[in-house]
C-alpha cells in the first residue's frame, strides 16, 4: 500500500488507530515483563523466607530439652532422625542436611537413609558457602519446562559454630501467578478493545473535522475556471493554517479574476486586429483587378470604336465578378462571426441532411442512413450549414486524376446523433491536422479557410463535437456528434 496515495483524512485515521494499537501492545509487553520480574522476586523472597523458617525450626530442635545428643556434625542424623520429617511436613519442603565436606547426613525424602546415599556437594557450592559474606548459595536448574531453585546455608550451634549445611530444593510453581496474569491480560484486552472502538469513532470524527475545511478548499479549487467568475471561500471557524490557506486562495481568485478580465480584453483586441487584417487582405485581392480594369478602360475608351459595346460589356462583367467576390468575402466573415442561436427545433435529421444535399448536382455524392427517421433538437439552418460546408470541403479536396466519391451517413450512438462525411480525396497531411479547425487556415488556392472553423463553432454551441480521421492520398472522414436532446 502506497501511503503517499492515501488521502490526508485516511492517513490521520490510520495514524490514530495505529497509535492506540501500538500503545496497547507496549502496555501489554510492559505488564508481562513486570509480571516476570515480580514472579522472580516472589520466588526468591519466598525461598528465603522458608529458609529462615526452617533454620529457626532446626535451631529449636537442636536447643530443645528433648535433645539428649551432643550438638555436633556426627550426631546430626540421630538428632533429626524423626524431627526432619516433621519439619519437612510443617514447611511443605524437602530438607537435606550435609556435613561440612559435602556428604549427605540425612534427608526428608522418604525411604532414603545416609548409608544408602552416595551424594556429595560440588566444590563450587562449598567454595561459595565459605567465601561469601552471607554464607549462602542458590543454584538454579530448568528441566522439562520447570524451574528449580536449591538453596544452601550453614547450620550453627548455640556457639555460632558451623556444624552442617542445610539444603532446601524449591520448585517454582507459577500456575497461580500465570492464572492471575491471564486474567489480567483478558481484562485489559477488553479495556483495549473498548478504547480501540472509541479511538476509531473519535479518529473518524476528528479526521473528518480536520479535513472538512480542506475538502471545501479542494472542491473550490477543482471548480475554479479562468473563463467564469469564481466564488471566494467563506469558512468561519478553522485553524490558523487553514485560515492562511483560505486567504491565499481568495487572494488568488481576486488576482485570477483580474487577470481573466485583462486576458479577455487582450484576446478580443487581438481577434479584432487579426480579423481586420484578414478582411483587408481579402478585400485587396479583388480591388487590384478592378483598379486595373478601370484604368485600362480609361486609356482605351474610344466612343467611335465599333467594338465599344462589347468591350464595355467585358469590363462590366469583370467589375461585377470582383464585386461578387467581395460580397462573398463579407458574407463569409459575417457568418463566421455570428454565433448560431439555439432554436432547438424538433426535426428529422435524415430529412434535413437530404435537403442540404439537394443543392449538389455531383453524381459521386451518396447518402446513407441508419433508419428513415432520426428525431433530434437542432436548428434547421445551422444543420444545413454544417452538412454543406463538410460536403464542399470534400469536393474541394478531390484531385483531378481520381474518380471522386463522397459518402454521407446519418446514424445514432448511445442517444446521440452521428453524421459522417467521408471522401476519397487527397487527405490531410500530419503537419496540417492540428490546424484544420483554425480560422483562416486553408490549403486551397481560393476561399478564406472559415468553413471548418464555422462548423466546429456551430457543433460545439449545441454541446456536440467534431473529429476526423485522415490518411494522405486516401481520403478523410469527418464525424459530427451531438445530443438528440439539448440540455
Amino acid at each position: 500500500m502506497n501511503l503517499k496515495r492515501l488521502s490526508l483524512r485516511t492517513r490521520i485515521f490510520l495514524a490514530m488507530i495505529l497509535l492506540v494499537v501500538l500503545a496497547s501492545i507496549l502496555i501489554s509487553a510492559v505488564a508481562i515483563y513486570q509480571y516476570k520480574e515480580e514472579t522472580k522476586d516472589y520466588h526468591e523472597e519466598r525461598l528465603q523466607r522458608k529458609e529462615i523458617s526452617v533454620q529457626t525450626h532446626i535451631k529449636r530442635v537442636l536447643n530443645s530439652r528433648q535433645n539428649t545428643w551432643e550438638v555436633k556434625t556426627e550426631n546430626i542424623p540421630y538428632i533429626f532422625k524423626e524431627e526432619i520429617y516433621n519439619i519437612a511436613d510443617i514447611h511443605k519442603l524437602t530438607i537435606n542436611l550435609y556435613d561440612l565436606e559435602g556428604g549427605l547426613l540425612i534427608s526428608s525424602r522418604a525411604g532414603l537413609r545416609p548409608d544408602d546415599l552416595n551424594e556429595c556437594l560440588d566444590a563450587e557450592i562449598l567454595n561459595a558457602l565459605s567465601n561469601t559474606a552471607q554464607h549462602r548459595f542458590v543454584d538454579k536448574l530448568r528441566e522439562n519446562g520447570e524451574t528449580f531453585q536449591s538453596s544452601f546455608t550453614h547450620i550453627t550451634n548455640n556457639k555460632s559454630k558451623v556444624i552442617a549445611i542445610l539444603n532446601i530444593p524449591y520448585l517454582e510453581n507459577d500456575d497461580f501467578l500465570s492464572k492471575e496474569l491471564n486474567e489480567f491480560l483478558e481484562r485489559i484486552s477488553y479495556a483495549y478493545l473498548f478504547v480501540l472502538l472509541m479511538a476509531i469513532g473519535i479518529a473518524f470524527l476528528l479526521s473528518k473535522y480536520i479535513t472538512k475545511s480542506l475538502k471545501t478548499i479542494s472542491d473550490k479549487i477543482n471548480t475554479t475556471r479562468l473563463e467564469k467568475r469564481n466564488k471566494r471561500i467563506e469558512i468561519d471557524e478553522t485553524s490558523e493554517e487553514i485560515f492562511t490557506l483560505v486567504n491565499s486562495y481568495n487572494s488568488m481568485i481576486d488576482e485570477l479574476e483580474e487577470s481573466a478580465v485583462q486576458l479577455a480584453r487582450s484576446e478580443r483586441e487581438q481577434a479584432w486586429r487579426e480579423m481586420a487584417k484578414q478582411v483587408a487582405h481579402e478585400i485587396k485581392n479583388p480591388l487590384t483587378p478592378m483598379r486595373l480594369t478601370v484604368q485600362s478602360f480609361q486609356r482605351k475608351f474610344n466612343p467611335e470604336d465599333e467594338n465599344i459595346h462589347s468591350k464595355l460589356d467585358e469590363y462590366s462583367k469583370t467589375l461585377i465578378q470582383q464585386i461578387d467576390t467581395m460580397s462573398s468575402i463579407a458574407s463569409a466573415f459575417s457568418n463566421f462571426a455570428k454565433m448560431p442561436a439555439q432554436q432547438n427545433e424538433t426535426l428529422n435529421v435524415v430529412n434535413i441532411v437530404r435537403l442540404a444535399l439537394d443543392i449538389f448536382s455531383e453524381d459521386y455524392i451518396f447518402f446513407t442512413f441508419e433508419k428513415e427517421e432520426i428525431i433530434a433538437k437542432f436548428d434547421r439552418t445551422q444543420l444545413i450549414r454544417v452538412v454543406t460546408n463538410l460536403v464542399k470541403n470534400g469536393i474541394q479536396a478531390m484531385p483531378e486524376n481520381q474518380t471522386p466519391k463522397i459518402v454521407i451517413n446519418v446514424g445514432t450512438n448511445n442517444g446521440e446523433v452521428v453524421i459522417t462525411v467521408a471522401d476519397n480525396g487527397s487527405g490531410v497531411s500530419e503537419e496540417n491536422k492540428a490546424k484544420i479547425f483554425e480560422p483562416k487556415f486553408t490549403t486551397k488556392t481560393s476561399g478564406m479557410g472559415l468553413g471548418l472553423a464555422m462548423v466546429k463553432n456551430i457543433v460545439e454551441t449545441y454541446k456536440g463535437s467534431i473529429t476526423f480521421v485522415s490518411e494522405k492520398d486516401k481520403g478523410t472522414t469527418f464525424k459530427v456528434t451531438f445530443p438528440r436532446e439539448q440540455l
